[in-house]
């Protein structure tokens, strides 16, 4: 079963429970605050009372995307809470003095984005920070996320770093022969995979042995329909630095995991662009992916990747092969696309972990409501039926 179908049943779920209490937000647009409402000082004037002002701070791209708009459009449905999109103008060209004030700060990288300006306001104005800004530095580098994944005992792929930027020879001795190549020692059998050190450079190259034709598929970002192109090259790139890793043999999918705090995942399955490089889409155009139900193990994983990036809204990629769940890729900000439940999941998650952690000291009188769990509902291709989460059993010997 596709999201697609998945999505069809989760809003038919919300009409059919449409008139009992929940945490649900209308469409539309987002009524966000006006940048013409901050005050002289920098700080936003509030239409109700006291509220919480969580600012978003990122390239237009990202903060005017759809899944942020659904996202905010939620979040704005708190009594107290206000919701300020920093505009991209001002981030730019604006001293983080003249940025507005917030007492949340909801900021991330993206190409084009001064970090270094993030950084400065937030210490400059010490908001709660949802995601940490000087990790997403090392986000940016495959070779220390790997590094901290290692640290953190999380499994990642065999792999080895030529670093030709490095004034040690030893760090780029590279040996290449037909079916393998040893990187500073340490020996790649086809089929390897090779990486780019930033995160940035989505071009990545996996090569193949020449039992299985030899040659080499080439990764990149989406294109219209192709997220990859075969090569006759089968030899390895001699410019630029690189972690070369095992490749490793999964069932031709990759699973993305999407982290809301610690203890939220949101997994899903698309076709692997190491397959044939075309993308698999539904008759609205859309990628088509599938849900996919963690492990305990791999929601451990998540857990740690979330706390040892300190990014509470956090994406990485899963790779199962050998019986065994790998990390090979940390995103940061991430969200998923064309959710309405994990919508409602983050924006729910996020509305009140921020209430929790600002309200006391901003003297707001709010509370954790109390909601009972919603009915073990779920929807299928034959249509709602009721969820089996447990079977609790209590057996006795007795006379």
């Amino acid at each position: 079963m596709s999201y697609t179908e998945l999505e069809v049943g989760y809003q038919g779920l919300q009409q059919a429970t449409s008139n009992r209490p929940g945490f649900y937000v209308g469409e539309g647009d987002i009524d966000l605050c006006d940048p013409t409402e901050i005050d002289s000082d920098g700080s936003v004037s509030s239409c109700s009372g006291k509220q919480v002002v969580v600012g978003v701070c990122a390239m237009a791209k990202k903060s005017q995307s759809k899944p942020m708009k659904e996202i905010l459009t939620r979040l704005q449905e708190f009594e107290y809470i206000k919701i300020v999109v920093f505009p991209e103008e001002v981030i730019l060209k604006d001293p983080v003095e003249k940025w507005p004030i917030c007492d949340c700060l909801i900021s991330f990288h993206s190409k084009g984005f001064p970090l270094e300006k993030a950084v400065n306001y937030s210490q400059l104005r010490k908001p709660y920070v949802i995601n940490n800004l000087h990790t997403q530095y090392d986000i940016q580098d495959r070779r220390k996320v790997y590094s901290i994944l290692e640290s953190e005992g999380i499994e990642i792929p065999r792999y080895a770093v030529l670093d030709r930027d490095s004034p040690d020879p030893k760090h780029h001795e590279l040996l290449e022969s037909e079916d393998h190549v040893e990187v500073n020692g340490v020996t790649f059998n086809k089929p390897f995979v090779e990486k780019p050190v930033s995160a940035e450079d989505h071009n990545i190259y996996i090569y193949y042995p020449t039992s299985a034709g030899g040659g080499s598929q080439r990764l990149f970002r989406k294109i219209g329909s192709r997220s990859s192109v075969y090569s006759p090259e089968s030899r390895v790139r001699k410019t630029g630095s690189f972690i070369y890793e095992d490749f490793m043999p999964t069932d031709g999918t990759d699973v993305k995991v999407y982290t809301v705090g610690p203890d939220y995942a949101h997994a899903e399955a698309r076709k692997s662009p190491a397959l044939d490089g075309k993308v698999e889409r539904d008759r609205e155009g859309k990628e088509i992916r599938y849900p996919v139900i963690l492990s305990n193990a791999e929601k451990l994983i998540s857990r740690k990747v979330c706390l040892a990036f300190k990014q509470t809204v956090c994406g990485f990629d899963l790779l199962r092969a050998n019986g065994k769940s790998y990390v090979c890729d940390v995103n940061g900000f991430s969200f998923v696309k064309n959710s309405n439940k994990y919508y409602d999941d983050c924006a729910k998650i996020l509305g009140n972990m921020i209430l929790r952690e600002l309200t006391p000291t901003l003297h707001i009188p709010w509370s954790v409501p109390f909601q009972l769990d919603d009915p073990p509902i779920v929807p299928t291709t034959f249509g709602k039926m009721m969820e089996l989460r447990c079977v609790v059993a209590v057996i006795r010997h007795g006379r």
